[in-house]
């Protein structure tokens, strides 16, 4: 451990997976909620429009990528709201266009500055060439992140389970649900040097799934998941590292092997806690969540003020 640390590039790689083990977790309980689970891989597509943008202007690439990213959410979003047949179909053509675009983009930039630029250190995260530069930036947003996702927990949580009850209380639903979309899209920018575009989406939603086989609050599971988070990127980045694997798939296939260790422990202990339960009277305003769905227990529109404690 002590010869890992003394490398300055294992160092800025233990930093930057403790800010994503942190953030991705923290947004995607959000999306696991709403049954959003696949925007962040959607998203992912899109940012590779802005890496080609940010090679062929020679820009740095995270930064063109944000913008990007920014705009495609904001689009995903409004399509979602519409609520449109078609939005499935416009959703598609988004994701695959940016997909297609970033490489196209990539090759005229590789051609027209006879150089070869690559798109595998954005596909499949490249965390143990982190810059100093790449980590300010991976930090900033990270903050920026965690502030939201955190300091209006009560709000999110409410937009997540009844849209419409939120509005009646004077939630800015609208505006909240962008917020959400865009700060989706800066955690995809913020782990694509990490665990890559192809993905991030299991980071941000695979310690939430893990976490739900244990808790039933939504505050428990959002806690839960982003301290797995943070074990299994750094487990995944110091495994990677001894054994010379990639460090990106490396902590993904560690997040999965956790959530299928905790679903063989929890599945058993369900069983006992449902075999041996008392019979409970009629209960009038008992929605129990769906597990897909979220890990809570809402008991009506009040839940929303006050499960999220």
């Amino acid at each position: 451990m002590t010869e890992m640390l003394s490398y300055d590039f294992m160092q800025r790689a233990l930093i930057a997976a403790v800010l994503v083990g942190i953030t991705a977790p923290a947004v995607g309980i959000y999306l696991v909620q709403r049954r959003q689970s696949l925007m962040g891989d959607g998203i992912g597509h899109v940012a590779l429009t802005g890496v080609g943008l940010g090679f062929l202007f020679q820009s740095n690439p995270v930064w063109m990528a944000l913008l990007v990213c920014v705009a495609g959410a904001v689009v995903m979003e409004l399509v979602r709201a519409r609520g449109n047949k078609q939005g499935d179909i416009a959703l598609a053509m988004l994701f695959y266009g940016g997909m297609a675009c970033g490489k196209m983009l990539v090759s005229v930039s590789a051609q027209s500055s006879g150089g070869s630029g690559s798109l595998d250190s954005y596909l499949w995260g490249s965390i143990l060439t982190v810059s100093p530069t790449d980590l300010v930036t991976i930090a900033v947003l990270g903050v920026v992140v965690i502030a939201f996702t955190l300091g209006l927990r009560r709000q999110l949580f409410a937009i997540c389970q009844d849209e419409e009850f939120a509005r009646v209380t004077g939630i800015p639903v609208r505006l909240l649900n962008l917020l959400l979309a865009v700060t989706a899209a800066v955690t995809v920018t913020v782990a694509m040097r990490v665990v890559g575009v192809l993905l991030v989406s299991a980071l941000m939603v695979v310690p939430v799934a893990a976490a739900q086989q244990l808790t039933r609050s939504f505050a428990a599971t959002q806690a839960a998941a982003i301290g797995l988070g943070v074990v299994v990127s750094l487990a995944g980045v110091t495994g990677s590292y001894r054994a010379d694997l990639p460090p990106g798939p490396a902590i993904v296939l560690l997040a999965i092997a956790v959530f299928a260790l905790l679903s063989a422990v929890a599945a058993p202990l369900a069983r006992r806690r449902h075999r041996h339960a008392a019979p409970a009277g009629p209960q009038v305003c008992d929605v129990v969540l769906p597990k897909q769905g979220g890990t809570t227990t809402d008991r009506g529109p009040a839940a929303s003020q006050g499960l999220a404690q």
